[in-house]
């Protein structure tokens, strides 16, 4: 944790030098699927239901591929409008396993791979959030921010989860922006600028959360927004983008936020 705290204050350092006059932060948003919950208990449990591969497999390593390979998918079947018009097909449910269990030499067949999709949606929604991640919106709403969600993702989908844990009264439906439902994914520049338009925001009055560094790093800075990196799973940048900082857990994003003058002490 040494090094992220080193990173995190020679980055907000040259942040301070690049915009010495930077506005006051109003809205602070959300990615959802494994920076407000875990994402990895689903995986490993459908993957040790159909395959019974012992807990010596580096499930979070496979899982951090499948969701590599999920992105590139989607991408190649068209991104968030091929997602709600329903044309996800059985090759990207299935591919996304097998393509990301082979570098494991784990090679599965067709079979294999839908039992393993079946029973990754089926616990899919039994969302416990990380610690500190509800009472974290709650401390912002109190505070008077506007606080959101943007998520990649079909609607009906994305929204389960959403319900799963409980947050309507905290961010309304107004501020839950799921890519099947508006149009973009993320990293598209524009579904932030939607964002802005909907909720009365400047991207540089913004701050996005977000654990993936493709959509949720490169998306934010890319629509001049401030991004945080919810690092963790502790991977390594894939590009030279430079988030202002990079976060671990809930405890270090509140430490920041407290340093940054967001909340109080």
């Amino acid at each position: 944790m040494k090094d992220n705290r080193l990173t995190n204050r020679f980055a907000h350092d040259a942040a301070l030098e690049k915009h010495p006059a930077a506005p006051a932060v109003k809205g602070i948003f959300f990615d959802v699927d494994d920076t407000l919950y875990d994402h990895l208990p689903p995986f490993t449990k459908a993957v040790q239901d159909v395959l019974q591969l012992g807990e010596a497999f580096p499930y979070e390593a496979a899982y951090r591929r499948m969701r590599h390979y999920s992105d590139v998918l989607s991408e190649q079947m068209g991104g968030a409008g091929a997602l709600e018009a329903g044309a996800v097909t059985e090759l990207m449910r299935t591919r996304r396993f097998q393509l990301a269990l082979g570098e494991f030499d784990v090679a599965l067949t067709n079979e294999q791979a839908a039992a393993i999709q079946a029973a990754y949606i089926g616990c899919q929604y039994d969302i416990i959030m990380f610690p500190g991640a509800k009472a974290m919106l709650e401390r912002l709403v109190k505070a008077g921010y506007i606080v959101g969600l943007i998520t990649n993702g079909a609607g009906a989908h994305q929204r389960r989860k959403i319900e799963a844990m409980d947050i309507d009264d905290l961010i309304p439906r107004g501020r839950q922006f799921i890519s099947g439902e508006v149009g973009w994914d993320k990293p598209d520049p524009r579904i932030f600028k939607l964002v802005n338009e909907r909720t009365g925001t400047l991207p540089e009055n913004s701050i996005y959360i977000g654990d993936s560094w493709n959509n949720d790093v490169v998306g934010a800075l890319q629509a001049g927004w401030t991004s945080i990196w919810f690092n963790h799973r502790q991977v390594q940048p894939l590009t030279e983008h430079a988030p202002a900082y990079i976060m671990s857990g809930y405890a270090d994003l509140q430490e920041q936020l407290v340093k940054m003058g967001v909340l109080p002490e």
